[in-house]
């Protein structure tokens, strides 16, 4: 095994699989513009050492908290935020043409750029007290990300359920809607993700890879013409605000 730390973003490297870790626990890994750099970087590094599935998780037992509302309102603002909503997209745009199986461990809670990355997950396993929380319409904001994955993901009536409702999400109903693959006890989450990618690295072949690629295809728009779509459909109106976890 090897290990790349990173400010914001650790990157592990094992035999077939690998992991993403958001970095930031006293901020409950709420993202600031440099993760999402780190993020993209840590995926092309894990992919070119051949991972064929890569946990997406979070340190500290929570997934993600969503934007750090306080850095983004830093006066002078920081010079990464001019260039945050084409870095945001390009990594989510990775993940979408990724050919390794992205499997994430939603830990407490994903809320709002959080749950985007938990929605991007082709597996995604949920602890029994998590929750997800698409909110930016209770903010004012359009939540592009959020509405891309959920236009591959699911139809319009389940869509329009977490993302105009704004409300929680439970783990039970994660499964229910078939957006979680497996819902275990809390303090299973991480172990049974990394137990799964480890997994999955040892089946033979290009199995994993083709038939995740073959999935991608029937999106009528094609992926990339979704992604664009949303974003087109205008940008926050509203500055980032906080929701409690």
């Amino acid at each position: 095994m090897t290990q790349d730390p990173s400010p914001t973003v650790r990157v592990q490297a094992h035999d077939g699989w690998g992991e993403l870790i958001l970095s930031r626990p006293a901020r409950k890994n709420a993202l600031i513009g440099p993760m999402a750099s780190e993020l993209r970087a840590g995926l092309a590094a894990l992919m070119a050492g051949g991972a064929r599935a890569i946990v997406l998780r979070g340190d500290g037992g929570v997934f993600c908290s969503g934007l750090d509302v306080d850095a983004f309102a830093e006066d002078p603002a920081p010079d990464w935020r001019a260039g945050w909503s084409q870095e945001w997209a390009g990594w989510h745009l990775d993940l979408f043409h990724c050919r390794a199986v992205i499997i994430c461990a939603l830990e407490r809670y994903a809320i709002n750029a959080g749950a985007s990355m938990a929605l991007a997950a082709d597996l995604l396993i949920a602890g029994e007290t998590s929750s997800l929380l698409i909110g930016e319409a209770a903010l004012g904001m359009h939540a592009p990300m959020n509405l891309a994955w959920l236009r591959l993901r699911t139809h319009e009536a389940i869509a329009a359920q977490l993302a105009l409702g704004a409300r929680r999400t439970s783990a039970a109903d994660l499964l229910r809607l078939g957006l979680a693959y497996e819902v275990v006890a809390d303090d299973d989450v991480a172990p049974r993700a990394l137990a799964l990618a480890a997994q999955l690295a040892g089946y033979p072949g290009q199995g994993l890879a083709a038939i995740k690629t073959a999935l991608r295809k029937p999106a009528p728009e094609g992926g990339d013409a979704v992604f664009a779509a949303v974003q087109a459909t205008g940008l926050a109106t509203a500055a980032p605000a906080r929701i409690s976890p």
